[in-house]
């Protein structure tokens, strides 16, 4: 049974109405012993509080997208097919351009929850060695005979750690923010692209790669970007693609633009982090060096140092204490090309919340646009 369906959730509910009315029912009447009397009647209640703890996550899970499998919730859903060495580049001594295309075939996304017109693939990476399923949107221009011949800028959505693919476009529901937006001229026409990121058992990757462990960079900034290159009308240079995340997938945006600027023109990260170790599940705050080299300031301050400032924008948003510093830290160190908007968030604003996120989607997309080409 799926943990996200309908079915478990209906199943959970009457377990909960069966745990309310067994105590009414049984108490008085069971037989034996004073202990097993007793024993049976504390069944009966950790029955109860099992099944209404149940019933509280479900819905939380549903609302918020956190986990998609059983595998997801339990750890022990691997995505990884192999995870050799890709060097400092991620392309393991490879060129994407001398790859061969990766056709791949796409169904109407399995959860109405994402809303319409979204549809999906399984993604074997053949540089990663990560496979997962990748969610694609495409604007209201896309099919439109004025726009048969013209590409289009692409942005890749993060979720937070632990997140679905389906969290921009169910419970941030940004297709369904953006669609009317395009069609009106407000924000620029643009391909969302919502791959899965949790894909190393029971711990958040940081979106690096680690050697024998995980791809987790090189799956999601050269295997999903090719694969929706080769399949979509999509621009194939960094000015045509960007990253938008929060929470963990903040950090990941913010990082995996400064460290790829010849992949993606502009990232935005609201109420992220710099030092990955601030999310206690991340492989990468976990290894000392992995601590350093993938904190977005890191990455800036050194290619400052080796006067190569990244032609980098980046939108940061977040309250006090949540990604607002974060932002900061970062503005102080950007250097021409490098930008770095900061946007202060109210601390009454709703906290670390889908809800925050999901109200500056129109604003962030906005922005994007002044920032993207095809």
């Amino acid at each position: 049974m799926s943990l996200t369906g309908t079915p478990f959730f209906l199943t959970s509910i009457l377990l909960l109405i069966v745990a309310f009315v067994l105590p009414f029912a049984l108490w008085g009447r069971i037989a034996g012993p004073p202990l097993l009397r007793s024993l049976g009647r504390l069944l009966m209640l950790l029955f109860a509080q099992i099944t209404a703890i149940t019933v509280v996550f479900v819905m939380v899970n549903n609302a918020n997208n956190l986990y998609d499998t059983w595998g997801d919730l339990l750890g022990t859903g691997s995505h990884i097919q192999e995870a050799r060495n890709l060097g400092p580049d991620g392309m393991g001594g490879r060129q994407i351009k001398n790859e061969p295309k990766q056709l791949q075939q796409f169904r109407p996304a399995d959860d109405p929850k994402v809303g319409p017109g979204v549809q999906m693939t399984d993604l074997k990476g053949r540089i990663s060695g990560v496979q997962g399923e990748v969610y694609v949107w495409l604007p209201p221009q896309y099919n439109d005979p004025a726009y048969r011949n013209k590409k289009f800028p692409v942005v890749e959505l993060l979720p937070g750690y632990p997140g679905s693919a389906k969290t921009w476009l169910g419970s941030l529901r940004v297709a369904d923010q953006l669609r009317p937006m395009m069609q009106n001229g407000q924000v620029k026409p643009v391909i969302l692209v919502s791959p899965r990121t949790d894909v190393f058992p029971g711990a958040d990757t940081g979106c690096v790669n680690i050697p024998g462990k995980v791809n987790a960079d090189s799956w999601l900034t050269v295997d999903v970007r090719k694969m929706i290159v080769d399949n979509f009308r999509a621009g194939s240079t960094a000015d045509s693609w960007a990253l938008a995340g929060y929470s963990a997938g903040a950090h990941c945006a913010a990082k995996l633009a400064l460290s790829h600027p010849d992949r993606y023109r502009a990232a935005v990260a609201m109420s992220g982090y710099n030092d990955p170790a601030l999310e206690r599940d991340s492989l990468a705050g976990k290894d000392p060096k992995l601590r350093i080299e993938s904190n977005p300031m890191h990455i800036l301050k050194s290619a400052n140092a080796a006067g190569k400032p990244p032609r980098t924008a980046l939108y940061v948003s977040g309250a006090a204490g949540d990604g607002y510093q974060a932002g900061l830290g970062l503005r102080q160190f950007a250097r021409f090309p490098t930008t770095v908007n900061v946007h202060q968030i109210s601390s009454g604003a709703g906290g670390h919340t889908m809800k925050v996120w999901e109200r500056q989607v129109p604003q962030v997309f906005r922005w994007l646009g002044t920032q993207l080409r095809a």
